[in-house]
């Protein structure tokens, strides 16, 4: 093949030839001597970080679902390796490999389960490590994606708008790019405010000034992210009757679990509630109407149990039933021992913590809305209507095929958590089925036995809490996606049902 200049030529060019603004261009041809080997090997062989950036702008355009789990699983490894390091402890000794992925696990998954001591076996460096992990995990699954894809190829992708919409909930995909920089700010804002909430209380305990603010901020990322995770040296018990304590919890945990998208609809239409959406409609009605039934049923259940309710005042009693209301949706702060809570409640927060919170939120499991529009279905079949309708609006067949594609996954992932705990551990199945379901949406509630679990227990718990924060949603987003229409249809014919 004919050169277009001599080989002369090519041995005497040099890229700094080029003018300033063609060095950095890679649409620019750039002649290369190849006289040399050293030279020609630079010229094919790109470097790793270019292979790098290729392969992640690669995925993030391609597929943007795979991105999404690949990078909460790099997070998730790359927090316990932090925390396997000597200094993450408070004895210097290094964290076993099960206690470290699984507090690893549950710190970027946002659950707030825990094998250890948080406060007492995890050093300042440790307890840093988990904040991280709860912030950069809180953000959300395609959040994250977005985020990384828009920082290595400078832009967002069709599919990845697609995906990043379906998350957030976003109507108009023009409005992904502005949504997650606000999904960024709103939950720095949330954190501050939290953080301001609680300060004035913790300055009143016999904490420093150093301490206090360590407190305060770790506990307001705790909160919002519906984390669960508690670094006083002491817990909350000795604060079952504060309410300075409480309230901001109450509060801090609605917040966080109703999702992004219902507080930027807030923002805009709080004058004007009818301008809602659908989406903020829905997801605000079905929350609040569980938090109500769920605080009425705990309170009744736990009413005049001697462990739980028993010494408390009629007001501290209702104080501890809104909260059971809202910690069992994701946050799982409990200030009571839920060990010593009736069976009954445990069967309620069973069902409040697989149902979880609102859609693109730091809550975990189906989402309120799932449960929302599965129940518009049921009773518009009731009624014999043709449509599903909310709100004076119509939900599509292919919004109620989704919501019962994400309950059966949840339910899929848990019975097989479940069973699998049942052979390996000598626990009962009601127990079990509580550390499933709060490992699987998030939520952080526990009976007191991750702590005795054998290391095959740490672990499949740890596989439902990355599962259960990422499986759904992705699998949601990518069913969504996958929508098309047949040209040749089927005959139709109904089996019998029921």
């Amino acid at each position: 093949m004919k050169l277009p200049f001599s080989r002369s030529a090519q041995a005497k060019f040099r890229p700094d030839t080029l003018p300033p603004s063609m060095h950095n261009d890679p649409k620019v041809d750039r002649p290369v001597a190849t006289d040399t080997p050293l030279a020609a090997a630079h010229a094919v062989t790109p470097s790793i970080n270019q292979r790098i950036r290729t392969q992640i702008d690669h995925m993030a355009r391609h597929y943007p679902a795979r991105l999404a789990m690949t990078v909460f699983a790099s997070i998730v490894a790359t927090v316990t390796a932090l925390l396997s390091l000597p200094i993450a402890t408070t004895s210097g000794i290094r964290a076993p490999l099960a206690d470290a992925l699984f507090n690893a696990t549950s710190a970027v998954c946002v659950t707030g389960l825990t094998t250890v001591d948080t406060a007492n076996y995890w050093s300042v460096f440790g307890q840093a490590v988990l904040a991280l992990g709860i912030s950069i995990g809180g953000l959300g699954v395609m959040t994250l994606a977005s985020i990384l894809g828009f920082a290595v190829s400078r832009h967002i992708g069709l599919t990845q708008r697609m995906l990043a919409a379906s998350e957030t909930k976003t109507s108009s995909l023009g409005q992904v790019g502005s949504l997650l920089k606000a999904v960024v700010t709103t939950a720095v804002a949330a954190d501050l405010l939290i953080f301001a909430a609680l300060l004035p209380r913790y300055l009143t305990l016999d904490y420093d000034l150093a301490h206090a603010l360590w407190y305060a901020l770790f506990m307001a990322i705790s909160i919002f992210n519906n984390a669960g995770f508690v670094i006083l040296p002491d817990g909350l018990a000795p604060h079952v009757s504060d309410v300075w304590m409480i309230t901001p919890i109450i509060i801090g945990t609605a917040v966080g679990a109703v999702g992004f998208p219902v507080i930027m609809d807030l923002t805009r239409n709080w004058r004007t509630p009818r301008r809602l959406t659908l989406h903020a409609k829905l997801t605000l009605t079905t929350y609040v109407a569980l938090a109500i039934v769920g605080s009425l049923i705990v309170g009744t259940l736990e009413w005049s149990n001697p462990d739980t309710y028993g010494d408390l005042t009629i007001t501290e009693r209702i104080m501890h039933s809104l909260l059971a209301g809202v910690n069992a949706r994701s946050s799982g702060i409990s200030i009571l021992d839920v060990g010593q809570m009736t069976r009954g409640t445990w069967f309620v927060q069973d069902i409040l913590m697989f149902i979880g919170g609102g859609s693109a939120s730091t809550a975990g499991g189906i989402k309120v809305t799932t449960i929302a529009v599965l129940t518009l279905a049921v009773l518009a079949e009731a009624r014999g209507d043709r449509d599903i309708e909310a709100f004076g609006r119509r939900i599509p067949p292919s919004t109620v095929r989704l919501a019962v594609a994400v309950m059966l996954i949840g339910v899929f992932l848990v019975s097989s958590a479940v069973l699998i705990l049942l052979l390996i551990t000598p626990y009962s199945l009601d127990v079990v089925l509580f550390e499933s379901i709060s490992a699987f949406a998030t939520v952080g509630l526990s009976t007191g036995i991750t702590g005795d679990l054998p290391d095959g227990g740490k672990y499949v718990l740890s596989a439902l809490m990355y599962l259960g924060r990422t499986g759904t949603m992705t699998v949601a987003a990518a069913l969504a996606l996958r929508e098309r229409r047949r040209v040749i249809r089927m005959p139709q014919e109904r089996p019998i049902i029921g």
